[in-house]
């Protein structure tokens, strides 16, 4: 009996770790409150396609994680999209829009996140 307890708990051990270690990385909470905020909101609105830290990688293939976004254009440029209403050349993205303070806090998490 105590053996398949044993046992039991090194399975379940095994499994957690395995769980997490196919986690999406959560990036560090921010100590700018703007960030933090475009931060949550990158997660509620974002995280279902698109890669939203440093390190993991995004839902759909298509989708280019956030930190490479500086790649293709200046992140700043977002901001009277992401007011206006964002839309893309792809039917899967959803049409987007955000408040002036909003679409600036998304973008503060996004520069902060840039792969060099």
């Amino acid at each position: 009996m105590i053996a398949g307890l044993r046992r039991s708990t090194v399975c379940l051990t095994l499994l957690a770790l395995g769980l997490s270690a196919c986690a999406t990385p959560e990036p560090a909470p921010s100590a700018d409150p703007g960030v933090a905020r475009g931060q949550t909101l990158a997660r509620q609105y974002c995280a279902a396609c698109h890669a939203i830290s440093t390190a993991d990688r995004s839902r759909i293939s298509d989708a280019i994680p956030f930190r490479d976004l500086s790649q293709l254009y200046p992140v700043a440029d977002l901001a009277e999209s992401l007011v206006e209403g964002l839309m893309t050349g792809h039917p899967d993205m959803p049409e987007f829009r955000f408040s002036t303070q909003a679409a600036n806090d998304l973008i503060s998490f996004m520069e902060s996140i840039q792969a060099n």
